[in-house]
């Protein structure tokens, strides 16, 4: 490796943590978002439509 090579290395090594930092918050972020949803009023009418949507498809 050149120098030159061997600086851009050196650089970028917190790069790929602090790329791994971001998307955990983001996926933390979106996680808590839909918690929120689902745990809602709005949410448990949504979920309960979806599951007797479903028994309704079953043949038993």
């Amino acid at each position: 490796m050149t120098n030159k090579s061997l600086a851009a290395v050196r650089n970028e090594k917190g790069a790929t943590t602090a790329e791994y930092a971001v998307c955990t918050g983001a996926g933390v972020g979106i996680a808590g978002v839909l918690f929120r949803l689902l745990t809602s009023d709005f949410g448990q009418q949504f979920l309960k439509g979806i599951w007797t949507g479903i028994k309704g498809l079953l043949p038993f």
